[in-house]
């Protein structure tokens, strides 16, 4: 049996670290030429197409409701997780997403439910990204089944529409093995951050939840509950119907803590822990979704006595009139492969950061001050400097309520993040490498082993916030899922309790790919 002081998200997380004397032996052989398909294909349904609808012309819809109605809708689509560039390769083309995916893979699937509307019947939808149409594949009631398998959470009962993310398990592990239960997390976590901006661009606002009965949503869905599973949902407010201006609500809710598990063999281990973190089916279930009287604060966890103290307080990033420069950015987003080495500024890290950490600074821009995340006073961040034009070398801790940089060492890791990185010149080359972390016991204790699920979506969110940001300030940026977890805090002097669950590398770019 397992180990009685681990939980199963404990005993994940550390059978899935990358260690430098283990990484390269008894890995299965990839066959390169047979990679999982990264969408679904439906034989039996009715097809909507929203490609009609993505004129470049703002107001082309405006005297028009039921097209301005269906452009809204298509755009946000397009933007959240649409199809943005092709790369020609030797078997087939290869399509590039509006959220970026390790490898590629895109191992999330987009649903929309509809209650039933004048423009869309009731009914589930898979979001087509290749061919960017709605297939409507089930024609019923699922509006009230959807309610039941959310526990009726209160801001299902006044919206129309809400979108599903989900995962196929088999996409992200055909390379990433085990692992991949990481990269599925913060790639849906790039989603939901896409949804959150593409929901502003077209007067929606998404409430998130992450608390809902996983068998009633594979049910749903019609999923296959040995390789997919829902991650996440979204109910979408319209912000132009006075009646969906709503109060927010809470949006995780703790899974048991599993401390009894049988001996797990390699290629398992993801399946388990998703299936371990499920939420029970329980239709008598009474769950208080109001938020806490007392919700938890960010608070600035590190304050290390002597150190450097740098204020990030900084004028917000411009997107421009209705935001059109941030749509642009959306749809023009890549994942840097190569950083040039060159030095970023002071001013652009701390424009990243308030984009990313201080979201009531866009209130006026139209982005919402408030955006829904799982729980971000479990998310800490630490920022390795090795070449930024007015700020010393050193790993720094970021305190966002405060809104400084504080110095917890002093010394360019260059070298170090290299090897952190598996190697990745991207880690060397970059002026500036960001640390998600999470003390896991800690949360474990306050959500259960579900937690890590919410961890890691939250981290990808906060990452696609610092991907638009870079990628509008005219720097590169790439995100890493792959690294040696123990010896980051080693290096940088993180605090062990700390668990590595992304990084996000920041610099001058060189070359530009997926």
């Amino acid at each position: 049996m397992s180990d009685l002081t681990a939980s199963i998200a404990q005993h994940y997380h550390e059978r899935t670290k990358y260690h430098p004397e283990t990484i390269h032996a008894n890995q299965p052989a990839i066959d390169w030429n047979q990679p999982p398909l990264p969408y679904k294909e439906y034989k039996i349904g009715s097809v909507t197409d929203l490609k009609p609808y993505l004129a470049n012309e703002p107001d082309a819809f405006s005297n028009h409701p039921t097209g301005l109605w269906w452009r809204r809708l298509s755009r946000l689509l397009l933007c959240s997780y649409g199809l943005t560039g092709k790369i020609l390769t030797p078997n087939a083309p290869h399509y590039l997403r509006a959220a970026p995916s390790a490898g590629g893979l895109y191992p999330a699937e987009l649903y929309l439910i509809s209650r039933g509307t004048p423009l869309l019947p009731a009914g589930l939808y898979n979001y087509q990204a290749y061919t960017h149409s709605l297939m409507h594949f089930w024609e019923s009631d699922v509006w009230t089944k959807l309610q039941a398998a959310c526990y009726w959470h209160p801001v299902l009962e006044n919206t129309q529409l809400a979108l599903v993310t989900t995962a196929v398990f088999f996409r992200s592990a055909w390379r990433y093995r085990d692992r991949a239960y990481r990269r599925i997390c913060l790639d849906t976590g790039h989603l939901l951050g896409n949804i959150e901006m593409a929901c502003a661009l077209n007067d929606y606002r998404p409430h998130l939840i992450g608390g809902f009965m996983d068998e009633a949503m594979q049910q749903l869905l019609y999923l296959d509950a040995e390789q997919e599973g829902a991650i996440a949902v979204l109910p979408l407010a319209d912000l132009l119907e006075v009646k969906q201006n709503l109060s927010l609500a809470r949006t995780a809710l703790p899974s048991a803590t599993q401390r009894e598990y049988p001996p797990l063999p390699e290629g398992q281990i993801l399946s388990h822990l998703h299936q371990a973190t499920q939420l029970p089916l329980d239709a008598t279930a009474k769950v208080n979704w109001k938020p806490a009287a007392t919700q938890p604060q960010r608070i600035d966890k590190y304050n290390f006595p002597f150190c450097l103290k740098v204020s990030t307080v900084t004028p917000p990033i411009d997107w421009g009139a209705r935001l059109e420069q941030l749509e642009t950015t959306m749809l023009q987003r890549r994942s840097t492969r190569g950083y040039s080495g060159e030095a970023l500024t002071l001013e652009e890290l701390i424009a990243l950061l308030d984009f990313t950490y201080q979201p009531q600074h866009y209130s006026d821009q139209g982005l919402d001050a408030s955006p829904d995340y799982f729980d971000l006073s479990l998310v800490e961040t630490f920022i390795a400097v090795s070449s930024v034009m007015g700020l010393e070398e050193g790993c720094y801790y970021y305190a966002p309520k405060a809104q400084e940089l504080r110095q917890i060492r002093f010394k360019n890791f260059r070298q170090e993040l290299h090897f952190l990185c598996l190697g990745q010149a991207l880690g060397r080359d970059a002026g500036a490498v960001l640390f998600h972390t999470a003390d896991l016991k800690a949360a474990i204790a306050a959500y259960g082993d579900r937690v890590y699920r919410y961890l890691h979506l939250d981290a990808g969110h906060l990452g696609q916030r610092l991907n638009l940001a870079a990628i509008q300030l005219g720097l590169g940026v790439s995100g890493i899922a792959g690294f040696f977890d123990d010896q980051v805090n080693e290096v940088l002097g993180i605090p062990i309790d700390e668990a590595v669950l992304y990084i996000t590398t920041l610099g001058r770019s060189a070359a530009l790919s997926t």
